[in-house]
């Protein structure tokens, strides 16, 4: 399934690349600079496109691994190693993503300071 923000960025960076070309042709510089500034739009919105696509399939790998990791636990033990590494050599982008956000929460959950009690006022007197 192609996420809409693929398609759209697809759109523009062809559009960006048609606007230079006729910018080119005609020696205009404001429509070339027009076009590669819209290519480059739509190359952004293209890989954004590509990275939302590469962590919702993660995500459904994740999900599938997990339930039939439940039905064939003493298979999935074994070939569970085969299973990550080829899901990540299949989409390193999604894989990559996933590893950062973890590594980011256990960085968050890491450094923050711990939880003190509340300060109890004594008198003394």
């Amino acid at each position: 399934m192609m996420d809409k923000d693929r398609i759209a960025g697809a759109a523009k960076d062809f559009a960006g690349k048609a606007e230079g070309v006729v910018g080119n042709m005609t020696g205009d510089a404001k429509t070339q600079a027009e076009g590669r500034a819209r290519e480059a739009a739509g190359a952004v919105q293209n890989l954004y496109g590509q990275a939302k696509d590469a962590v919702s399939d993660a995500t459904d790998a994740a999900v599938n691994y997990a339930k039939d990791a439940y039905d064939n636990r003493g298979d999935t033990i074994r070939g569970g190693r085969k299973a990550v590494a080829q899901t990540v050599q299949e989409n390193p982008l999604g894989a990559l993503l996933i590893a950062g956000g973890i590594g980011f929460a256990l960085a968050l959950m890491m450094t923050r300071p711990p939880r003190r009690p509340p300060q109890r006022w004594r008198y003394y007197g």
